[in-house]
């Protein structure tokens, strides 16, 4: 009695209680019952009206983007003539770091935007991440206990088909055998015919204790024609314990091993189709930074179309998330009722074996206890017979030795069998696989279910930010003359500052100023005259011309210098200039 104190107990969580909780309206907008019966078209009805919860949530975010794209398309074509007037006021007004005018300010909150919008996206990401792992070990964990269930339930029937056989192989052999050979000795034939009795008696009361005969007669009727001898069940792991029924319709007896089966193909479903969800939203996501980045049209295009994939994806995913965690939340705030009163469990099964193995209390007494106890009587009172017989028989019938033998060995492994077959039956080992089904079904599974929830309103929320803030974008992309002009200005030297470039500009607009080196003196010609001209030098302190004010691309190469003999020689043919004029010009 010691040992009943430590068996598993199953408590409702505050989430289960919480959804549990929420009111529940049917179609026609009546309160409902929160019982667990989803056979019925009225609790049906309200699981609908709350997953469409989320088909309202979309329609108002598709309104949003709506009134942006509205916003943007029609409130914004009347303002470009003045908004370049005065983007052409704001450059003339910075300071050369391109973002002080209003386009400068629109690309920044739209990049700010789809920045956060695509933070709270990749936040979502990693609840959903979690979230799909927590109902995954869930699933795994009601899976594997169910199939711990399907093999204990397949070790009773396939302990009692080995019992059973055995008896019968005993009283068709080797005490018919004895029956003949005792003939002429009376106590010597009761003995053999009450062993008879009692195996017949023991073969009644273990038909009446299997739980899944049905599945027992399909799948392990067939070893009771077999003359091997009976041997003690070897226990194998339940992932390779053997499935009784086959997948497909629900058959009327409940299988673990089938229902072991669809949760486990479901799963795998399930799992692999958020696991796409979540790469085709991270991947969205981060082309929608690259799109922004590089100002790509056709991948913003591409990426929106997505998104908006994405959106319906997520909004559609966040109802039938909502349906299952409400559904799953009357499920476990009472399992036990609706397994007993559900026709899919007690078919073939009474409602006080279902009691007992769902609660295992203490009070409550084996269904089974009489039964067992007869047949342990029936075991002992063989062995008795056969002890006496063995002892007075075989001195005066030796032939009959080997029946004996035959008949104890069939006894032994029939105790063997009936051993395991009473601790099996033990309430401690299938409600403890039902409450680990439970903790896995109703925490971990519930925990993972309200983490995909969360996962799909916070993507939801972030694709319809995206969705609002790609028309900005669009529109602060540059057009296609400002990117031939940008195309022209990145044509120029990299090394030359915004001020000078202004500089240039506006002296280009006042009129080309006149070489340094232009003499004004009686027509003299400067050698080389077709170099392009030079910009005006900076004197320096010392008297020399200075270069550093001016851009890179704006310097030319000096012309050479020439030795007074040169220029005598050169310019004698040239209205004779003044030697010492050219030496103070060209000398360094």
């Amino acid at each position: 009695m010691a040992a009943m104190t430590t068996v598993p107990s199953y408590t409702p969580s505050l989430w289960v209680r919480v959804c549990h909780a929420l009111p529940r309206l049917d179609l026609t907008m009546q309160m409902r019952d929160n019982i667990f019966v989803p056979d019925s078209w009225e609790y049906q009805q309200t699981l609908l009206v709350l997953s469409s919860l989320s088909a309202i949530a979309l329609v108002l975010s598709l309104l949003v983007v709506l009134s942006f794209l509205i916003h943007y398309c029609c409130c914004h074509r009347g303002d470009r003539s003045e908004g370049s007037e005065e983007e052409e006021e704001d450059e003339d007004g910075s300071t050369g770091h391109g973002y002080g005018g209003r386009k400068g300010r629109g690309i920044c909150c739209v990049t700010w935007v789809a920045v956060a919008a695509v933070t709270l996206c990749c936040v979502a990401i990693g609840v959903g991440f979690y979230g799909n792992s927590e109902a995954n070990d869930g699933m795994y964990q009601l899976t594997s206990s169910l199939l711990t269930a399907n093999y204990t339930l397949a070790s009773i029937d396939l302990l009692i088909s080995d019992t059973i056989t055995g008896l019968q192989l005993s009283i068709s052999g080797p005490l018919t055998t004895m029956e003949e050979l005792f003939t002429g000795s009376k106590p010597f034939l009761v003995s053999t015919r009450n062993c008879r009795r009692l195996s017949e008696n023991v073969i009644n009361l273990l038909s009446s204790l299997s739980l899944a005969r049905s599945s027992a007669d399909g799948g392990l009727g067939n070893d009771s024609s077999s003359g091997s001898p009976i041997a003690a069940l070897t226990p194998v792991p339940p992932s390779v314990a053997p499935t009784m029924v086959p997948a497909g319709i629900m058959p009327n007896p409940f299988s673990p091993g089938w229902a072991a089966n669809t949760l486990m193909v479901n799963e795998d479903y399930r799992w692999l189709s958020y696991v796409l969800l979540l790469l085709l939203d991270l991947i969205v996501c981060l082309f929608i930074l690259l799109g922004l980045a590089k100002q790509a049209r056709w991948l913003l295009i591409l990426m929106t179309v997505l998104a908006w994939l994405a959106l319906f994806l997520s909004w559609g995913s966040l109802g039938l998330e909502t349906a299952t965690v409400v559904a799953l939340s009357d499920f476990c705030s009472d399992p036990n009722t609706f397994v007993l009163n559900s026709t899919h469990f007690n078919s073939g099964t009474s409602s006080d074996v279902l009691d007992y193995y769902l609660t295992c209390s203490r009070r409550m007494n084996s269904p089974f206890q009489q039964l067992l106890t007869q047949s342990q009587r029936a075991l002992s009172n063989i062995h008795t017979h056969l002890s006496s017989l063995d002892r007075n028989a075989l001195p005066q019938f030796p032939k009959a030795e080997k029946s004996l033998r035959e008949v104890q060995q069939i006894l032994n492994s029939t105790e063997g069998n009936f051993h395991q077959l009473v601790a099996l039956l033990n309430c401690r080992g299938l409600n403890k696989d039902y409450i680990d089904s439970l903790k896995g079904l109703c925490y971990d599974g519930m925990e993972g279910l309200l983490y995909l929830s969360l996962y799909s309103f916070l993507s939801a929320l972030a694709f319809t930010a995206i969705l609002c803030s790609l028309p900005g974008a669009w529109r602060s992309f540059p057009s296609d003359s400002e990117e031939y002009e940008d195309s022209d200005s990145e044509s120029e030297d990299p090394f030359t500052s915004h001020q000078a470039r202004r500089q240039t500009s506006t002296g280009s607009q006042r009129g080309a100023m006149p070489p340094f080196y232009n003499y004004p003196g009686a027509g003299w010609t400067p050698p080389f005259s077709s170099a392009p001209p030079l910009p005006t030098p900076n004197v320096s302190s010392n008297g020399n011309p200075g270069y550093e004010s001016l851009p890179l691309t704006d310097r030319q190469s000096p012309p050479p210098s020439y030795s007074p003999s040169m220029l005598t020689g050169y310019g004698g043919s040239q209205s004779h200039p003044n030697p010492a004029h050219s030496r103070n010009l060209y000398s360094r």
